[in-house]
């Protein structure tokens, strides 16, 4: 199967869809996260939500933050469980990046660090790790700040 686009959405509905495949996926799970939880990741200023779509069937998604220290922080991506390991979140990453690098020479992500898959697949598209934040989501859990650039923010010719 092959997904039609990655659109922007804004879809309470869409927002629902994509709180439950959080919910039942890693790190989420783990990190013992329900539903409800899941669903505030959607809330606040200056977030971008994707949504990667077969047709009408949400395959993943991800959350944006657009502004702030950190703009171009990847705050969230989930690949739908049926869709894994087919490169789908290659894809979503290829995405942000050409977004990103629209307006910001750098791209930050944190993954949990018992999630191997995703550290794999952000290794792999050229994010390398530049903290540990220990207790940072639940107590006993590390996330891995991780980023990806193409340059010092001072002087970055933005719009390109």
């Amino acid at each position: 199967m092959r997904p039609d686009n990655i659109q922007l959405t804004s879809d309470p509905d869409d927002f629902a869809i994509c709180a439950g495949m959080m919910a039942v996926s890693d790190p989420w799970e783990t990190l013992g996260l329900g539903y409800d939880q899941c669903l505030k990741a959607f809330d606040g200023q200056f977030k971008e939500v994707f949504v990667l779509k077969n047709e009408a069937e949400i395959m993943g998604f991800v959350i944006m933050q657009t502004q702030g220290t950190f703009k171009g922080y990847i705050q969230t991506i989930c690949i739908g469980a049926a869709y894994r390991g087919l490169g789908y979140g290659t894809k979503i990453l290829e995405f942000c990046e050409g977004r990103i690098l629209k307006y910001s020479p750098n791209i930050f992500i944190c993954v949990s660090s018992f999630n191997k898959d995703a550290i794999r697949l952000y290794t792999k598209f050229g994010f390398e790790l530049v903290g540990e934040l220990k207790d940072f989501v639940r107590k006993g859990f590390t996330e891995l700040l991780m980023r990806k650039t193409v340059g010092p923010i001072v002087d970055y010719k933005t719009g390109s």
